[in-house]
């Protein structure tokens, strides 16, 4: 596993509805050494739920993915893993299992973050999926589950113990959600607590970010998530930082209306004519740029690739307008 993550040290990180195919390509293409698919549901797959199976898609050009399954019933986690390993077979890096998303929808069902309640049940969890594939099996936590009590470096042992090949370490706490920073240290006391690597994740908006968790916590690879939201470029920014190399500058304001532009098209070929999720994506490529806050109604009324054509002419427009001033 540590060649693994010699190989693959810069992740992009498995988040429902923003690491889908086109939003994949676009960080890979930027530096992302793999991306993950959005966050796969267990017991969708188990009903054959083609909504579901088409997350496992992969892009073009895309060689390797990894998959991350959420669930919380060891059999069902276990069958579903073995499938995924055999349909996708050297296409599949390895699976990771979710015991880190916070979400309501999830916890309330014992999924995700609300497993680190019960680490006797997380790690039957991966002992099953462990004992049904080939591949590496890697496990995604937080912190802790509540707010002030760090559980993260103990549960990390018991991942490991049951049989996880690498863990990665989110540093809020589940019950903070997104709120607040992320606490780097805890990634450092996770590796010290086990011998298997460690991804880092957290607050990484910057390359510099990204290397001085590494130095901060001698963590094995970096995760990548809200931060890459509206800016693959972030990718490179952390791939030349951590090579010793200086960091790129920030896309200019042409460069982000070509890849926001870029993105609805790969959308499009992708999904066809309606491309309603790319209203998010615009609006993050977009923020702060100059007329971004007007645009941000029209936005929300675009369903096709000539829509946001529309808006995204109209901004270019501005800013050379701005910059002619």
């Amino acid at each position: 596993m540590e060649g693994l993550f010699g190989k693959y040290r810069v992740l992009l990180a498995p988040m429902a509805g923003v690491s889908d195919i086109a939003f994949r390509t676009l960080c890979r293409e930027a530096g992302a050494d793999m991306a993950f698919t959005e966050m796969v549901s267990a017991k969708g797959l188990s009903f054959a739920n083609e909504k579901t199976r088409h997350l496992l898609a992969l892009a073009e050009g895309e060689e390797v993915v990894a998959v991350q399954l959420f669930g919380h019933e060891p059999a069902v986690m276990a069958s579903q893993a073995a499938w995924i390993e055999q349909e996708m077979g050297e296409s599949l890096a390895y699976l990771d299992i979710n015991m880190g998303c916070p979400a309501r929808k999830i916890v309330s069902k014992g999924d995700g973050s609300a497993l680190m309640r019960d680490p006797d049940l997380a790690a039957a969890i991966v002992r099953a999926v462990k004992a049904a594939v080939a591949h590496p099996v890697t496990v995604k936590f937080r912190r802790g589950w509540g707010l002030g009590d760090e559980t993260a470096p103990a549960f990390a042992r018991c991942m490991e113990e049951a049989g996880a090949d690498a863990v990665t370490v989110h540093g809020r706490f589940a019950e903070q959600l997104y709120r607040g920073s992320a606490d780097w240290g805890v990634i450092a006391r996770v590796r010290a607590a086990v011998s298997v690597p460690v991804v880092g994740n957290g607050d990484i908006r910057s390359g510099a970010d990204a290397a001085a968790m590494v130095a901060a916590t001698g963590c094995d690879g970096v995760m990548i998530a809200r931060g890459a939201e509206g800016n693959p470029w972030l990718f490179s920014q952390v791939q030349a930082t951590l090579a010793g190399q200086p960091e790129p500058a920030p896309p200019t304001v042409d460069e982000r209306i070509a890849m926001a532009r870029r993105h609805a098209e790969l959308l499009t070929h992708r999904e066809g004519r309606n491309i309603v999720r790319m209203r998010k994506h615009a609006m993050w490529y977009l923020a702060g740029l100059p007329g971004a806050a007007a645009a941000r109604g029209r936005i929300n009324y675009c369903t096709t690739l000539d829509d946001f054509d529309r808006v995204f002419d109209e901004l270019l427009e501005i800013a050379h307008g701005a910059r002619s001033l």
